[in-house]
């Protein structure tokens, strides 16, 4: 194999765990590359992954463009801002999306070029072990063959299917199909009310959508903190969201251009609910699908992910594996963090990552945003912690802005008063944790934060009264 074909680093999957692996093995000095198969719709490459094409970025783009429209029809009279003659232009919105989507895969297009980072446009697929590592074939727009000391595994994740409803993305849509539907729904199903579903419900229902959440589990969020919980729920209710719990799903109906959903409601009642449209967002399953990981003896465990120890390793020396494609939380960030720490540990550097201070967000309106352990984790663990909360109703910058809902939560040691966990339901809260994240990862006590100025107006101060409530003494309320 020629020497261009042969590489110190070689990334296979071009999101957010992939690509920013491949810029820091190239930062420390790796001859690097990194293969990838996403196409945009004129067969170029679209670098990003799930996250960039089909995820994070074009959600946040439609919830941005919903709630504007939302607060144009609603909130704006309030504000003295008279509004006639509102309509809709769905095309825009979509197009704007898109462009948002393409600026991001161009920018790692760049990133790559600055970084000297090869790209291989194709699916990259483990042909067997080579003279001092292993080699790689690419298929697709580019077909071609390297090898590679060492080979970090990115390929993210998929959709899982209900069984009995697979997704055309027309009528029965994952994630993909809820961002390109083409007129608003007058009646929206979502099953599944995690993340993604809470999400595109929100933007559909803002958009005009009667939206109907159908969730298998008893409880609201139930990796969320109690109390948020239930603040947030009470607020999509008012909101117009129907969230039901406990429901069993029996069958999946798919017509021309509708879907019938038969299932039993929480007391067990059979119900039958007709929809224009179906988002089915019941979690995601590990994308090893294609990668001929057989012909080098990777092992997977037993929920199909690629098996790693603490440090991204697998069980074949040289090949490691970071993102949704291995254990722990699917974030994005998360993979990020990880590609960075398997990079430097090739290096022969301390990567590290914390998983105990990796901030989770919902981006609802209002979002929920939180990080380190909840109420009933730490009653379940028998620690003794002391609570603070503080409404954002009593904060002078979320009057300012029109929206007061929510509030901020710290749990601290009974003991020590080290801060266990930060939750968070309100306007930003998706920045706000940020400085919950910083104070844990330096193993800050409540009382620092409380004793930190912030700001005047600025919604953070509600954390340094929610801080100050840890001992009891907040100053608004």
């Amino acid at each position: 194999m020629s020497t261009e074909k042969q590489f110190d680093v070689v990334v296979i999957g071009g999101g957010p765990g992939g690509y920013v692996a491949a810029i820091r093995a190239a930062q420390l000095g790796f001859k690097t590359a990194c293969i990838d198969e996403w196409q945009n719709a004129k067969g170029g490459p679209a670098l990003g992954g799930t996250c960039t094409n089909v995820g994070c970025i074009p959600s946040k783009a439609l919830l941005q463009s919903s709630e504007h429209f939302e607060h144009a029809g609603h909130a704006f009279a309030e504000h003295g801002i008279d509004v006639a003659g509102l309509s809709l232009n769905l095309g825009q919105m979509l197009k704007r999306k898109e462009g948002v989507v393409k600026a991001n895969n161009d920018g790692i297009v760049y990133l790559f070029k600055k970084n000297k980072v090869t790209f291989f446009h194709g699916r990259g697929t483990f042909a067997g072990k080579a003279e001092g590592g292993f080699t790689v074939n690419v298929s697709g727009p580019t077909t071609d063959s390297i090898s590679a000391k060492n080979v970090i595994i990115a390929t993210g994740s998929n959709a899982r299917e209900l069984p009995g409803a697979a997704f055309d993305e027309k009528v029965i849509l994952s994630n993909t199909g809820a961002l390109t539907v083409d007129a608003v729904p007058a009646k929206l199903g979502v099953i599944g009310a995690g993340v993604i579903g809470l999400e595109m419900g929100s933007v559909w229902r803002r958009l005009g959508a009667k939206v109907t959440v159908l969730e298998g589990l008893p409880t609201f969020l139930g990796a969320v903190d109690e109390q948020i919980a239930k603040e947030a729920h009470k607020l999509f209710t008012k909101q117009g969201l129907d969230i039901q719990l406990g429901v069993k799903i029996n069958s999946v109906t798919k017509g021309d251009n509708n879907v019938t959903v038969d299932y039993a409601d929480a007391a067990g009642a059979a119900k039958s609910e007709t929809f224009d449209r179906l988002i089915i967002s019941i979690g995601r399953v590990p994308n090893t699908n294609g990668l001929g990981i057989e012909t080098v003896g990777v092992q997977l465990d037993e929920r199909g992910f690629v098996a790693v120890d603490d440090d991204c390793r697998t069980n074949v020396p040289g090949i490691w594996a970071v993102g949704d494609v291995v254990r722990g939380p699917m974030l994005a960030h998360k993979a990020e963090e990880e590609g960075v720490a398997v990079a430097e540990r090739i290096a022969g550097q301390h990567g590290h990552v914390n998983f105990n201070t990796i901030p989770w967000v919902i981006y609802t309106s209002p979002e929920i945003a939180w990080v380190g352990k909840t109420e009933q984790q730490l009653k379940k663990e028998g620690v003794a912690y002391k609570a603070g909360t503080f409404p954002f109703m009593a904060n002078g910058r979320a009057r300012a802005l029109g929206d007061t809902s929510g509030m901020v939560k710290f749990l601290a040691d009974a003991t020590t008063d080290e801060i266990l966990g930060v939750h968070i339901v309100g306007p930003v809260a998706s920045e706000l944790i940020s400085e919950a994240v910083v104070a844990m990862e330096f193993r800050a006590s409540s009382e620092d934060i409380a004793r930190i100025c912030h700001a005047h107006p600025s919604l953070s101060e509600a954390t340094k009264e929610a801080a100050l409530a840890v001992d009891k003494r907040s100053l608004n309320f």
